[in-house]
């Protein structure tokens, strides 16, 4: 071997040490789908089958972790996304409140904002209900019985944009609720308890009881295919026309590599159909919509939640 072929070699020696192994390629370990909320919603149900999904297709165990904390934050899931590394190992699953106003609701870890969204999946079938004997069966006839009574309403917590709305709608129409309070769970338990008389929540955890109560609007773009008599809230009042959706986040700091892997095991899912057939059961709109699109979209919401806000004020 010449001095050329000698120094070229203990050249490229030098660098690889210098170098280090290679970087493994994304995924090589366990991944967490962080849940915000307890289980057995929409979005936990679709998490479960993307993260099943994302295991089968990559080989590495993959998660949901539930992390509840009420509507009104802190949103512990979030920030355990917020602090974690932004290498795609612990992912969001969020509503608009938290990707929407988190940072800007006091909670220091989601300041200033940290999370880029990867596709938004899932557009929540929430209505307003009440016990089928409800002395009124329409938003404006609930508007002219609480002029003279008081009327307890339950929902998901202040923040959250169906609970907002319901509140915005109010002053808009003229009256108010006698008392309103949060609750992790809304099905047909809370109304029959007597524990709220109007519920904020998803027609999912009110399947049951369905025959045995009333469908006041839905908090929703379009109406819901299993109770298409129901008026959307834009149908009712255009400035609250707006809907809660739920979608998959990162940090901001996220390669898009592994972005780009996350979302196609993710719009695989949405279009299975066990997906579908979840969304024909339960009245969701299932999807994807990609960064960019959900991206736009959460920049809408901004305004409209903007506008909301000013009429709680």
């Amino acid at each position: 071997m010449n001095k050329t072929s000698l120094w070229g070699s203990a050249l490229a020696l030098t660098l690889a040490a210098f170098a280090g192994p290679a970087l493994a390629e994304y995924p090589e370990k366990p991944v967490s789908f962080i849940v915000p909320w307890p289980p057995g919603d929409l979005e936990d149900v679709l998490t479960r089958m993307i993260a099943e999904d994302f295991a089968a297709e990559y080989g590495v165990p993959a998660a949901v972790v539930n992390k509840p904390g009420g509507g009104g934050g802190p949103f512990p899931g979030a920030i355990d996304v917020a602090m974690a590394p932004a290498d795609g190992y612990t992912i969001g699953s969020f509503v608009p409140a938290v990707a929407v106003i988190g940072h800007e609701i006091g909670i220091d870890e989601l300041a200033p904002e940290k999370f880029d969204p990867i596709g938004i999946f899932l557009t929540y079938p929430f209505v307003i209900a009440t016990s089928g004997d409800a002395p009124y069966s329409t938003m404006a006839e609930l508007a002219e019985y609480a002029q003279g009574n008081d009327v307890a309403l339950g929902h998901f917590g202040d923040v959250l944009t169906p609970t907002a709305v319901t509140k915005a709608f109010a002053v808009n129409a003229g009256f108010a609720w006698g008392s309103d309070a949060a609750f992790d769970m809304l099905d047909c338990n809370t109304l029959a308890s007597g524990d709220a008389d109007v519920i904020n929540t998803t027609l999912q955890l009110i399947l049951p009881c369905l025959d045995s109560v009333k469908i006041l609007v839905s908090i929703t773009g379009e109406r819901i295919s299993l109770v298409p008599d129901a008026p959307t809230i834009g149908e009712l009042d255009a400035s609250l026309d707006i809907a809660l959706w739920n979608g998959l986040f990162v940090s901001k700091d996220t390669p898009q590599d592994v972005r780009d892997k996350i979302a196609a095991s993710a719009a695989k899912t949405m279009a299975s159909e066990r997906a579908q057939a979840l969304a024909a059961e339960t009245g969701a709109l299932v999807y994807w919509q990609d960064a960019a699109a959900s991206a736009a979209i959460i920049e809408g919401d901004k305004a409209t939640v903007a506008h909301i806000e000013s009429i709680l004020e």
